[in-house]
């Protein structure tokens, strides 16, 4: 037997759909039969499933304006139950049993609640249950939402500690120019790194049901490789494509995992929080933060963006404006306002009191360059 894996599965709209506004129960009844034949080879298996609006419609037989976030969420209310409804039955033509997970941005930036929902899903698992994963689109509001379910599969990925992230769609993966419109353009089938030029390829949303398009699928790759999880993006109606993709056998644009993957804690500053505000460094500071895993000091900030608490999480950028970090902040943005480009002595002579020497310790921080 190969050696387990613990796989998530996103499967987009368009892939339950076909593209049409009904799920296409055909496919999905395929596609169980795939993760079932996984399971039998010792594999842990996460679904991440669009497709709650499409259910919704379905059920309905509602015609309505999908641009009205009142009507998406109604249709996602009824269509929550109906999708569970239609994986639990196809699962339990092989014996599977399944539990369903809501969640929303709210759950992961909360420390606690982000272990909360870890436990569950790796307690699901333990008990050999397929966990379907959705956002809560019928109560999430756009200050909590996630926004696409290419990016809750990533951050899913890192709760579940995954060794695989599949992220399946109506594309064979990412090519070099837009297929539609350039019949030159070929398919990417490894990608070591990702840049503006890789991004520069990436367009927008595909369907009207659906909310990402390569490029939030880009972004899912890159948060997953940095926690040590390959990721690969292939057509979903390819035959047989999620044991294909598991063994390895060339299928999609696969994304290498980092080796110097992050942990632990630093797993959960890449998934979870949103960045409040950013910190422009000087050159020095730079350095010793991605040259000699270095805190952040008050005296290498340059310049403060945007209001954030302390506790908050930042980017750090470079005078260029280029990421380079994220981190939790141990001074609001008005009191590092004040202190920024100072010694760290003299952070109590100006502010009356100090939260400690650094701005951000390194064990609060995770850096983001390749």
């Amino acid at each position: 037997m190969s050696v387990s894996k613990t796989i998530v599965v996103k499967l987009g709209t368009s892939v339950l759909t076909g593209g049409s506004y009904t799920l296409d129960k055909a496919h999905m009844v395929e596609l169980v039969r795939q993760c079932a034949q996984l399971r039998q080879q010792g594999h842990k298996v996460i679904l991440v499933s669009s497709g709650a609006v499409a259910a919704g419609k379905e059920h309905l037989h509602m015609s309505c304006d999908l641009n009205n976030l009142a009507n998406k969420q109604m249709l996602a209310a009824v269509g929550q139950s109906q999708l569970i409804l239609t994986w639990q039955t196809l699962f339990n033509i092989y014996g599977i049993h399944v539990g369903q997970m809501l969640l929303t941005r709210a759950d992961l930036e909360d420390r606690e609640r982000y272990l909360n929902a870890r436990d569950t899903l790796h307690a699901l698992l333990k008990h050999h249950i397929v966990p379907i994963i959705n956002e809560n689109d019928a109560v999430a509001t756009a200050e909590i939402k996630v926004g696409d379910n290419d990016n809750l599969s990533a951050l899913t990925a890192i709760l579940a500690q995954a060794d695989q992230l599949l992220l399946l769609t109506d594309q064979p993966g990412l090519f070099t120019a837009d297929p539609r419109s350039n019949p030159d353009a070929t398919l990417i089938t490894e990608v070591n790194k990702i840049d503006d030029n890789l991004r520069a390829l990436a367009g927008g949303s595909g369907t009207n049901l659906g909310t990402g398009g390569m490029a939030t699928k880009l972004q899912a790759a890159d948060a997953a490789r940095r926690a040590g999880i390959e990721t690969i993006i292939a057509a979903g109606h390819r035959p047989n494509v999620i044991i294909d993709t598991v063994n390895q056998t060339g299928v999609g644009t696969r994304f290498k995992a980092l080796e110097s993957a992050i942990e632990g804690r630093k797993r959960w500053l890449l998934a979870g929080p949103s960045s409040s505000g950013k910190l422009v460094l000087d050159a020095g500071a730079t350095d010793a933060i991605v040259l000699q895993g270095s805190s952040l000091l008050a005296k290498g900030v340059k310049q403060v963006k945007g209001l954030f608490e302390r506790g908050d999480l930042v980017e750090l950028v470079t005078v260029q404006g280029e990421v380079i970090a994220k981190g939790i902040c141990r001074y609001s943005s008005i009191d590092l306002d004040k202190i920024k480009t100072l010694h760290s002595e003299q952070i109590k002579a100006v502010l009356g009191f100090d939260n400690g020497k650094v701005v951000i310790h390194r064990d609060d921080l995770v850096l983001l360059d390749d």
